[in-house]
């Protein structure tokens, strides 16, 4: 089999995990320090035929996607808690059935998601889609400790209803550096003068 033409075969170092950019709705995310991993299992539905007594057969079942945890340095950036107040938010809920209250926002409580994998200077190397994402739990502080030294992060736990590689992203050329560049300039005369 022919390896696939949009892979760069002479790279052979994998790449790294700490350069990515993630993108909601087209939108960079600030300040996203960890991001889950993107997973999923396809249940195994056996059975077996009356007249085969030597066991079970197996075949693939339902597919389910496993939620993508999103952390991030608490800044004064909102966004975050607005998109978990899209799904339920506490000040609107207490309606009654002749005035009802509105706390899902059933419009837009679902955004896409774009991770983007980045090499080491910053190329463009993978890019994952994940669809119709919502948050099913929020964390707007962390434990908080007197006597720590870390950052406060918040967390958003997103379900989704699957993710895809995007197969137009094609490998970068790789980058060569060499400094100092033959055309700095010179500030010491070999002459001694």
């Amino acid at each position: 089999m022919a390896a696939p033409t949009n892979v760069a075969t002479s790279l052979v170092d994998p790449f790294l995990n700490f350069r990515y950019v993630v993108y909601l709705n087209g939108t960079a995310v600030a300040a996203v320090s960890r991001v889950g991993a993107l997973s999923r299992t396809t249940q195994v539905v056996s059975w077996r035929e009356g007249g085969a007594p030597q066991g079970t057969r197996r075949l693939p079942g339902q597919t389910e996607y496993g939620p993508v945890t999103l952390e991030r340095g608490i800044t004064f950036d909102v966004a975050f808690e607005q998109w978990a107040n899209k799904v339920w938010y506490y000040p609107q809920s207490s309606g009654s059935p002749a005035s009802p209250s509105n706390p899902v926002s059933l419009k837009d409580f679902r955004q896409s998601l774009n991770i983007v994998l980045m090499n080491q200077t910053g190329q463009p190397v993978l890019s994952y889609w994940v669809f119709n994402c919502w948050p099913s739990e929020y964390k707007a502080l962390p434990d908080l400790d007197g006597t720590g030294n870390a950052v406060a992060l918040e967390s958003l736990t997103l379900q989704n209803e699957g993710w895809t590689r995007d197969d137009s992203l094609t490998a970068p050329t790789a980058v060569s550096i060499l400094q100092p560049s033959s055309s700095s300039p010179t500030y010491f005369s070999s002459s001694g003068s």
